[in-house]
């Protein structure tokens, strides 16, 4: 084959029209298209992009091997119209000029996905040949190629002028940056990096281009993501150095001697443009100088240092960064202890822990601490009142709440339905759902400080006459007024409501205003009094209500969590029954997360401030690290403590309800790390007990550190006729929700600390806050830290990620360790996860104890993912976000895992993730649907079983 039929990327025709780089491509390439990037030809030149070579170059592959006869023209002109349009959408995702080998590369990926494997194979071949060709060619002329490259190339400076590009500083920064790492090579780095350069590139493109090629190579080997962090770390410094006009530093050793001179300018300079607070500078500056580690700058993850200067880091209102690493967590640090009476010894204890990740503090706090207005609180949760002025009111305090980057739980079950009477202008009411919309759309106005999207919840008690309106808020069909596509919402649930459902009784729907007592009650006070309501409903007494069968109601409630992924499900009972400060009030609904569970009411908005404990970093050979637990879990407490004073509240009733009660939620992330690192598989009978005795610790240490606090500076002022001052600790609590549900309980309530004699120091010294422990999400603050997400399963072992900054692959780097000890690591086993989207199921080289490993998080029977919450929330006095995942829902298996979500005692569950058709027959091994794909996995696991009493017909509880 001629080299021209073969390679697609170079033209000599002029430029075409320039595009928007959004503009997609997944069809036949047709004139009207048009691309805003060049090429990069291998001598550095740049040409202009022409996307019909694309298609040249595959049909003259089909003819090499099909021939050109009227029936296989046909077909390759089909089959190249589909293709060549997938190669061009995969380029438009490139945020840069793309090089000839790249666009190759490419077009062979899309050959070979396509199952094109001949063509793909002659492809290769003629790829081959050609560089062989170009590397005698070099040899004949005695030249290495490469560097004849490098010696033409220009680089634009920022004033217009030009410089030779100096390969001896990229070839330093490279190997500093692989410097102490495994398997990687700083040539490889460099050598692709050089390949995308071309004559006039700009200065910060070089720079660009070095963190890129690192990128491209973390499917090969995970510590690439750290070789890109710090050469994207470099960037920052000039960035941050420059900003400040001080002397540029070419290394990381040259860095650790700056940071003295660089914090003391970073610090005045922010507190002169008002993004500081200027009590920051009165710090003894020398002592906490000294206590910075530079050499911590290094341990991040290329996700991680990414995510922190994109969302995190000071920039000047320019969008100039002027905040490196260490100086943003010492000065989250001073934020945090701007209250203590040694300032600056607190200040390294907190920075010396945020540094170190074994514990992150929640976005809010990170986003806002030592500025001129520290709203540090992750949650609010308020409770609408039944009348226009306090609707109002609700709205804009979430307006409020929201504009500096704190995330809502509305209760709205006392707002009177549809239909029910107004007695001030003697008209009928149009319900809660209006209202809703109009909350809906203040969290779209107003974001979150302009740095991520508003966010709110709204609650409902599933006895509301509005239930069935409210299930359908987030449906895309329907009456558009009556919807609400970027609120969340979640259902409210009375275990009354599920004992109706289990025994397939009938239910009934009563107004607020009908029935006030309801929304405070609960147990067997609230059934009581429901009873009577019914009674009263069958006598003709009450002017709103409705009956129907639970079950019916149940199973639309799991219809629209499938279709609409909402609302959530979240349990009423277990909230206020366990809840340590009920002697103050009811809990009307959770957080935005569904982990906080704080009681409400019209003077009160709850708040909570919430921090994350790196459970990976606690856990060694010999399993989890009590004592260094400990110290972290007593430091934690102390930060989230001393967000409670220092924090600025933007409405009062949160700072007297924060003041008065100093709740906090310390949690977990990692949790999928330390099972890989202790070789737990999640769906196992190990990981259940890891989930008791790692929160049981977390629990006690959490606990044991309040009262400690409450030594030194006095216990929470509503303290007397809480559950503390009872004695009953949060596992006690699990024993009056068995008195309240009886048999509908099954709960696994082993312990192994000396519970006894903390119980006593809990009575006798006081608690300082009474609310410890919630298990967040943690979306950003792991990816800060570079482990997984709270106690999320692995989504998928190896995925691409799409951010500002193009398109790069996340790798499990434990499953890459473990293939490459058992020799299983190379380009096919690459291809093929990529192939699997990260399974390792379908992929007959793999071992059965390496599948049930890294099983992911469609692959597990989310029955285990319920049991271990279930262990985790016997310990915990407040709730967690769990996730739950089913690669093909039925409304069987729904029912069955919902019913046991409640059986097993949890307060709430937060998203249902389900698998799309394509992506569950792409994980077939045979390509058909119906034989072994992830939810057969699940079902031929050993899974736990599901509880009889709900179901007895239930395969799983058989």
């Amino acid at each position: 084959m001629a080299q021209e039929a073969l390679n697609p990327v170079i033209s000599d025709q002029p430029p075409l029209p320039q595009a928007p780089h959004s503009a997609q491509h997944s069809g036949p390439i047709t004139p009207e298209h048009s691309y805003d990037f060049h090429v990069i030809r291998r001598n550095g030149k740049m040409m202009p992009f022409d996307p019909n070579k694309i298609s040249v170059a595959m049909t003259k592959a089909f003819l090499a091997v099909e021939g050109g006869n009227a029936a296989a023209s046909r077909r390759i002109h089909e089959t190249v119209d589909k293709l060549a349009g997938q190669v061009i959408q995969a380029l438009t995702r490139t945020a840069s000029n793309v090089h000839v080998e790249d666009i190759q590369d490419q077009v062979e990926l899309v050959l070979m996905r396509s199952g094109e494997h001949k063509a793909a194979r002659a492809y290769v071949l003629y790829r081959a040949e050609r560089a062989k060709e170009r590397e005698q060619e070099a040899a004949r002329s005695g030249e290495d190629a490469g560097l004849a490259k490098e010696q033409r190339i220009q680089v634009s400076l920022a004033d217009g002028g030009k410089r030779p590009l100096d390969i001896q500083r990229l070839r330093a920064l490279v190997e500093e940056a692989c410097n102490g790492l495994d398997e990687v090579a700083a040539e490889a780095v460099l050598q692709h990096c050089l390949r995308n350069l071309y004559d006039g590139v700009s200065e910060i493109d070089v720079a660009q281009s070095l963190v890129m090629s690192a990128r491209t190579l973390i499917d090969q080997e995970p510590n690439y993501s750290q070789v890109a962090a710090r050469l994207l770390l470099d960037q920052l410094r000039r960035e941050a150095l420059g900003f400040l006009h001080l002397e540029a530093v070419n290394n990381q050793a040259e860095m650790g001697q700056a940071y003295a001179d660089y914090f003391r300018a970073y610090l005045q300079r922010a507190i002169e443009l008002e993004l500081l607070d200027p009590r920051l500078a009165q710090y003894d500056l020398d002592r906490l100088i000294a206590a910075i580690q530079p050499e911590r700058d290094l341990n991040f993850s290329y996700l991680g240092l990414q995510t922190l200067y994109d969302r995190y880091f000071i920039h000047d209102r320019d969008k100039s960064c002027f905040e490196l690493p260490q100086a943003f967590f010492l000065r989250v640090a001073m934020g945090l202890a701007i209250n203590e009476i040694d300032r600056e010894e607190r200040s390294i204890e907190f920075y010396s822990l945020l540094s170190s990740f074994d514990f992150m503090s929640s976005t809010p706090t990170l986003f806002n601490s030592g500025t001129l207005r520290p709203q540090l609180s992750s949650c609010y949760l308020t409770s609408v009142p039944d009348h226009l002025d306090g609707i109002y009111s609700a709205i804009k305090d979430n307006a409020l709440l929201s504009k500096y980057a704190g995330g809502l739980g509305n209760d709205w079950s006392r707002v009177r339905g549809l239909g029910s009477h107004i007695k001030g202008t003697n008209g009928k009411s149009q319900g809660v759902v209006p209202f809703l919309k109009v909350a809906n759309d203040t969290a779209v106005a107003v974001n979150q400080g302009g740095k991520r999207k508003g966010a709110v919840c709204a609650y409902l008690e599933t006895w509301h006459i509005d239930i069935e309106d409210f299930l359908e808020l987030r449906k895309n069909t329907g009456d558009e007024r009556r919807r609400t596509h970027d609120m969340n919402t979640a259902n409210w649930i009375p275990d009354l409501f599920m004992q109706r459902v289990a025994e397939n009784g009938s239910w009934t729907l009563f107004s607020p205003n009908e029935v006030p007592d309801l929304h405070d009650l609960t147990g067997k006070a609230f059934e009581q009094a429901y009873t009577a309501y019914e009674q009263k409903a069958e006598q003709g007494q009450m002017r709103i209500t409705r009956k129907l069968q639970a079950v019916d109601l149940w199973r639309k409630m799991l219809g629209m969590l499938f279709e609409t992924g909402h609302p959530w499900i979240a349990f009423k009972d277990p909230c206020n029954i366990r809840y340590t400060n009920q002697h103050l009030g009811s809990v009307h609904s959770s957080n935005l997360c569904t982990e906080i569970t704080l009681h409400t009411n019209d003077q009160e908005i709850a708040v909570c401030n919430l921090g994350s404990v790196n459970l990976a970093a606690h856990v060694d050979a010999n399993g989890l690290d009590l004592a260094r637990l400990e110290r972290t879990v007593s430091t934690a407490m102390r930060m989230l403590d001393n967000v409670i004073d220092y924090n600025y509240y933007s409405v009062p009733q949160a700072r007297r309800s924060n003041l008065r009660h100093r709740p906090v939620g310390l949690g977990i992330m990692g949790f999928q790390d330390a099972l890989y690192k202790l070789g737990y598989a999640y769906a196992s009978e190990q990981t259940l007990e890891f989930s008791d005795r790692s929160m049981e610790a977390l629990s006690y240490f959490a606990i044991k550190a309040s009262t400690d606090l409450a030594q030194e500076r006095g216990r929470y002022s509503s303290f007397e006729g809480s559950l503390w001052s009872q004695g009953v600790l949060p596992i006690d609590s699990m024993q009056r929700l068995a008195e309240q549900r009886g048999n509908y309980l099954q709960v696994d309530m082993s312990q192994t600390l000396d519970w006894d004699s903390l119980r006593q120091r809990v009575m006798s010294v006081g608690m300082r806050n009474s609310n410890c422990m919630a298990i967040a999400p943690t979306a950003t603050i792991s990816n800060i830290v570079g482990v997984s997400q709270s106690i999320e399963p692995t989504y998928q072992n190896l995925f691409v990620k799409s951010n500002l900054s193009g398109e790069f692959t996340v790798v499990n780097p434990y499953m890459v360790r473990e293939l490459k000890q058992r020799g299983l690591w190379d380009e096919v086993m690459v291809n093929d996860l990529k192939y699997y989207d990260g399974s390792v199921q379908p992929i007959d080289r793999i071992p059965a104890d390496l599948k049930a490993l890294y099983a992911t998080a469609f692959e597990i029977d989310p029955r285990w993912l319920v049991e271990a919450g279930a262990r985790r929330q016997k310990w915990l006095d407040q709730a967690q976000s769990l996730n739950l995942y089913l690669s093909e829902p039925s409304g069987k298996k729904l029912d069955n895992l919902y019913k046991l979500a409640w059986v097993r005692g949890l307060k709430t569950t937060y998203y249902l993730r389900s698998m799309g058709a394509t992506h569950i027959e792409k994980n077939v091994t045979d390509g058909s649907a119906n034989k072994l794909g992830p939810s057969e996995f699940a079902a031929n696991s050993d899974a736990p079983k599901a509880c009889s009493i709900l179901d007895p017909e239930c395969e799983a509880c058989q």
